[in-house]
């Protein structure tokens, strides 16, 4: 190799490393979905994860919020982008089609959507198995559902889960909820209904109270902030919610059965640990289940001395056999719907 030629390649090889030196110390953007920040759900558990990740690597980082996240979704990705962060993190599910149109257009930075797989050479993708939490939520109701012997408990095998919308991110839930109940009681009745909004606590309420009336003692919420509403029913009414995405027992001590942990926090630390570091690779799906301690049902510190201990033995035997294969929970992203579903 010619001096000339030398000279030229160092000089790349310079230029090469200075600009995934920038990237890597780049800043970090988090747009916050639907609901906002106070849901004490699903955007509350993914800023712990941001200021953990942000804290870790000594980067700088913001959340950002809308009053019309879903409209102004390319908006605010793009200006995130021209404004020089190097590492988009959306948490609202509606932004996947406009990422995968405008991440071409910014090879400088990197992207990254939730609960969905999106193509582009710069895009990551961030999958969770909520379907197997969900199962474990819906073995350990349908056995409570008619142990009278537990206070706010009646006889009727009816149980029943609100989401935010009908989507298949939302109905991952529901379905794995259901099949978990039936896993347990082909007969047991599974109320289902949706919000269409993940922010209005007085409707979730509303909608709880009614599942109440129609036999159920216990409803899994999966609708972000509205679902502080489904935990108020619950408490106002004697009777038992299950929380989402984090740990929310404590918001009504004794009247949340358990929660199904959806550990965003995990995810959204790690990409940030990754860019930092320079490992962090475009065009890639990574998965976060039970193996990954991705998804979980909390402790229980409120409700596990009402529960007969055998129904938190059958619940762990399953998450065991969901683990080694021996059971495998169905996935409407991508199995499609089930029968008691449609």
């Amino acid at each position: 190799m010619s001096k000339h030629l030398k000279k030229i390649f160092l000089v790349s090889i310079c230029i090469c490393l200075s600009s995934a030196l920038f990237a890597a110390k780049s800043p970090v953007a988090l747009i916050i979905a639907q609901g906002g920040l106070g849901d004490a759900s699903w955007n509350d558990t993914a800023h712990t994860g941001f200021k953990s990740g942000l804290n870790t690597t000594g980067l700088k980082g913001k959340a950002i919020e809308s009053n019309d996240v879903v409209a102004q979704g390319e908006e605010l990705m793009r200006r995130a982008a021209d404004s020089g962060f190097g590492l988009i993190i959306s948490l609202e599910y509606s932004h996947g089609e406009s990422m995968e149109k405008l991440a071409p257009s910014y090879n400088d930075s990197k992207f990254v959507i939730l609960n969905q797989v999106r193509k582009g050479n710069n895009v990551v993708s961030i999958l969770f198995s909520e379907h197997e939490g969900s199962y474990l939520a819906g073995a350990l109701a349908a056995q409570v559902t008619t142990d009278t012997s537990i206070s706010g408990i009646n006889s009727d095998a009816v149980i029943g889960v609100i989401g935010g919308f009908k989507s298949p991110g939302i109905d991952k839930f529901l379905a794995g909820y259901a099949e978990g109940a039936k896993a347990i009681n082909p007969n047991i009745k599974v109320l289902m209904a949706y919000s269409n909004s993940f922010g209005d606590p007085a409707k979730g309420e509303q909608m709880a109270q009614a599942m109440f009336e129609q036999g159920a003692d216990i409803v899994y919420q999966v609708a972000g902030g509205t679902g502080i509403g489904i935990i108020e029913a619950a408490k106002k009414a004697g009777k038992y919610a299950i929380g989402v995405d984090t740990d929310q027992d404590g918001m009504a001590p004794g009247h949340v059965l358990t929660s199904m942990m959806k550990r965003v926090d995990v995810a959204v630390n790690d990409v940030i640990k990754q860019h930092s570091d320079g490992s962090l690779r475009g065009g890639k799906t990574l998965n976060y289940g039970l193996v990954e301690n991705g998804v979980a049902l909390s402790e229980m510190k409120h409700t596990r001395n009402k529960i007969p201990s055998k129904y938190i033995q059958r619940v762990e035997k399953m998450k065991r056999d969901i683990i080694s294969g021996k059971i495998k929970v169905w996935d409407v992203t991508q199995q499609g719907y089930p029968s008691y579903m449609n």
